[in-house]
């Protein structure tokens, strides 16, 4: 499963969504389609891609239209997707949900279902982003982190792969070197530092919040640099630039 948040999806220190960066992501999917692999997408970029046609030139503050923005943009954001993987011979299979969704036993059990469903069309990619136009808790502090952790989760993933804007967890103070492997993730905790984007609202303490999440469920984590996107199937398959998290074991 694979996590994509704002800040990779659209242009640096821009709201529009980055055209070739979106073809390179989509390849990626589809190399791993190819693979034989199972994919789940948890995508950000909505509110981002609905900016410019709401006239804003930056992110508004007020949650109403942020809202908004993000009833706009999600048609264009799952456009993007619809439009490159169908050229790859792939669907999408849009789902948006809330945490209520995870909550309610009931609506948890029918996400779950449409969820497997989903997976057992070789030709179809679930992409999952939160209903932001009437929902509100990513918008103001996550960025889909907490989500991805969820819906990992909740389909028993092997793997979560976050991508941010760097190569992985880095130590405070250390100049560009990161933490390759980490077996227990309340030791690293305090590495965290913010590198937030004005299009993004994910900074690595809310990565780190939902690896610790999916770890503790048994599901193995990587922080990696969605910017790469050319590795994503080299990190699927051991290999590439990442922090990568130890899982615990299932019960």
């Amino acid at each position: 499963m694979i996590k994509f948040g704002s800040g990779i999806l659209t242009r640096p220190d821009t709201a529009a969504l980055d055209e070739s960066q979106f073809a390179r992501l989509t390849q990626a999917i589809a190399i791993l389609k190819q693979e034989g692999h199972e994919v789940i997408v948890v995508t950000s970029g909505a509110v981002a891609a609905g900016l410019g046609a709401m006239g804003f030139v930056k992110r508004p503050a007020e949650t109403g239209q942020l809202q908004a923005c993000a009833a706009v943009g999600q048609t264009r954001l799952m456009h993007k997707y619809a439009t490159l993987l169908g050229a790859c011979g792939l669907q999408v299979g849009q789902l948006l949900v809330t945490h209520e969704d995870f909550a309610d036993p009931v609506r948890r059990g029918n996400l779950e279902t449409t969820l497997r469903r989903l997976m057992e069309r070789p030709t179809v990619v679930p992409v999952i982003n939160e209903n932001d136009s009437v929902a509100t808790e990513e918008l103001k502090f996550g960025d889909n982190d907490a989500l991805s952790a969820d819906v990992a989760v909740l389909a028993r993933a092997d793997l979560l792969i976050l991508f941010t804007s760097v190569d992985g967890l880095m130590p405070p103070g250390d100049g560009g070197r990161i933490v390759e492997y980490v077996a227990d993730v309340a030791e690293v905790m305090g590495y965290a530092r913010d590198e937030k984007g004005e299009y993004s609202v994910g900074g690595m303490a809310s990565k780190l919040r939902a690896v610790e999440k999916a770890v503790g469920a048994g599901v193995a984590t990587m922080i990696a640099n969605g910017r790469r996107a050319e590795q994503i199937p080299d990190l699927v398959a051991g290999g590439g630039v990442a922090t990568r998290f130890a899982a615990r074991a299932r019960g």
